[in-house]
């Protein structure tokens, strides 16, 4: 496992933008697939975005050409560019990490975050 924490939330207006990042522990962060989970009030945890390999990505419909998920192996660390920001937005966001056969499922992910509150009013 690795120890992963979570930066960059906070509150945003409606159509603002927030940058998730995610710094994680260990030698073997390349090796990993990252993942961008949220969870909002009274609802299920849900997939927002992936990466692995050196730069494949993979996003829910729901922020396909709103976010973009990078990471920098050399820093130990996955961002979460988050654009056009909407009230449903509204949520918990939590890194993962693991080497994963399904990236969307997060019961296949060993090592969360603390998550981070990101609040998009309208």
């Amino acid at each position: 496992q690795v120890q992963l924490v979570e930066s960059g939330g906070g509150l945003v207006q409606a159509g603002g933008s927030l940058r998730l990042s995610c710094a994680a522990s260990g030698r073997t962060f390349s090796s990993y697939t990252m993942g961008w989970f949220r969870q909002a009030p009274g609802a299920e945890r849900e997939f927002v975005a992936a990466t692995w390999s050196a730069s494949t990505t993979y996003y829910a419909d729901s922020v396909k050409g709103r976010f973009t998920i990078s990471r920098d192996n050399a820093k130990n660390t996955v961002y979460l560019q988050m654009n056009s920001l909407k009230p449903e937005d509204t949520a918990v966001y939590y890194c993962a990490a693991d080497r994963v056969r399904n990236v969307v499922d997060g019961r296949q992910y060993a090592s969360w975050g603390q998550g981070t509150q990101v609040t998009v009013s309208s």
